[in-house]
């Protein structure tokens, strides 16, 4: 892979990983693995939907990518915001039928206390690196009665903060932030957000959980 510039921004690699470009995801060790945009970039399968089933009500998907769980939602008739800080995330997303902005989950969201869910899947509690500082900030996005729908790492894996970095055609991207959360530490970092683990749930090779606002 010849790398074209040593500090691109992140949505930079990530909107050409989005059309197609292979993409590594890069540790300060010097660990590698593929970003698997290409199964992101796929309708959505078993698997997904059976994370879908856990969603409540109005939803707001959290780092949506390019749109699948959106979509899949979206084709049930559920009302479904997906947003993202990429925009070719965003245009991906509106191209499948769904409803997405470009947006900061850090920033103002719309129907802020309302959603009946907020859906962080594909690991996305990992985002800015302080999982108890995000679910706090979704705990705000919902309502009294809503919840959280997780997506956490297997089990075993606790909670690992890493300075990461995505390498593609684009470029290599600036190092940034991200948390694994093992699903065995989810009730932990739930708790320190004043949320609190409902259940937990397996589907194949995949862990997530339900929370709620603690009473």
């Amino acid at each position: 892979m010849t790398l074209v510039d040593v500090s691109v921004p992140v949505v930079e690699v990530f909107a050409s990983a989005l059309r197609g470009d292979p993409c590594l995801l890069v540790d300060a060790d010097g660990a590698v693995g593929p970003l698997p945009t290409e199964a992101w970039l796929q309708d959505a399968d078993t698997d997904d939907h059976a994370i879908l089933g856990l969603c409540e009500g109005p939803t707001v998907d959290i780092g949506c990518g390019p749109g699948r769980m959106a979509q899949a939602l979206a084709r049930t008739g559920r009302p479904v915001l997906g947003i993202d800080v990429v925009p070719e995330a965003v245009r991906l997303s509106l191209g499948r039928g769904a409803v997405a902005l470009r947006r900061d989950v850090f920033e103002r969201v719309p129907g802020e206390g309302r959603w009946g869910t907020a859906l962080l899947a594909d690991g996305n509690i990992g985002i800015g690196g302080d999982p108890v500082a995000l679910l706090e900030r979704v705990r705000r996005l919902i309502a009294p009665t809503g919840r959280v729908v997780v997506e956490a790492g297997p089990p075993g894996a606790g909670i690992r903060t890493r300075q990461v970095r995505l390498e593609s055609g684009a470029g290599r991207s600036r190092p940034f932030a991200w948390t694994t959360v093992g699903a065995e530490a989810v009730g932990a970092v739930a708790a320190a957000a004043g949320l609190r683990e409902v259940s937990a749930h397996r589907f194949g090779d995949r862990h997530c959980a339900v929370l709620g606002v603690r009473a």
